[in-house]
């Protein structure tokens, strides 16, 4: 009798690792921080707005003067970020079209490249003064991380590009994750399904 308790106890607590397991496996691929593949759901509802903001604001200079540039930045309270890039306000629908099959590649990861130069202002300061160091116009392929927020897919991350790469003529299009990986979107519900069998199934 006291045998076939303590096997039932060991089943018991074998059952109980098992879903455990199961269960950090689950939360653990539902909350990685970054997608693995360009414009898939946004973890973040203030990554476009915030994008703009730091790389598309009003009133940029259109000169390299740093006097200029320092006022500019102190305005919109940027002295803690070393390197920033800012683009022309008016390039913005060439921008969001990085993030689209006609504008953009996949780069890597959620990354898209565009498949033309554009011409931006990076700006070198020393971090809590603002003292500019450098400001440099560049003309460079744009290395965006595109995510989908409200049905769009838009930029929500401006990637550095010190090595000036360009796209691969046979990387696919940037949205064509979105598409292949639309099935995926029904995962965690077949996960959710999976686990609650599982829990049902060794609970009795």
């Amino acid at each position: 009798m006291y045998c076939c308790q303590n096997k039932d106890r060991v089943g018991m607590a074998a059952r109980r690792a098992f879903v455990s397991l199961a269960l950090c496996l689950l939360l653990g691929k539902q909350t990685s921080a970054r997608n693995d593949a360009p414009c898939q759901p946004s973890k973040w509802n203030n990554g476009y707005s915030r994008f703009l903001k730091r790389h598309l604001p009003s009133g940029t200079p259109d000169s390299v003067d740093h006097n200029e540039w320092e006022k500019f930045i102190k305005s919109l309270g940027g002295c803690d970020r070393p390197t920033q890039s800012f683009l022309h306000p008016k390039d913005l629908d060439r921008v969001r079209a990085v993030c689209s099959d006609e504008g953009g590649k996949v780069f890597k990861d959620n990354l898209c490249i565009s498949q033309q130069p554009f011409t931006f202002v990076t700006v070198r300061s020393t971090p809590g003064t603002c003292g500019i160091r450098k400001v440099e116009r560049e003309r460079k392929h744009l290395i965006l991380a595109c995510e989908v927020l409200e049905n769009v897919c838009v930029p929500v991350h401006f990637e550095g590009n010190p090595t000036d790469q360009r796209p691969s003529n046979n990387a696919r299009g940037c949205q064509s994750s979105q598409r292949r990986n639309q099935a995926a979107t029904f995962q965690p519900s077949w996960l959710w399904l999976i686990f609650t069998f599982l829990v049902t199934f060794y609970a009795f």
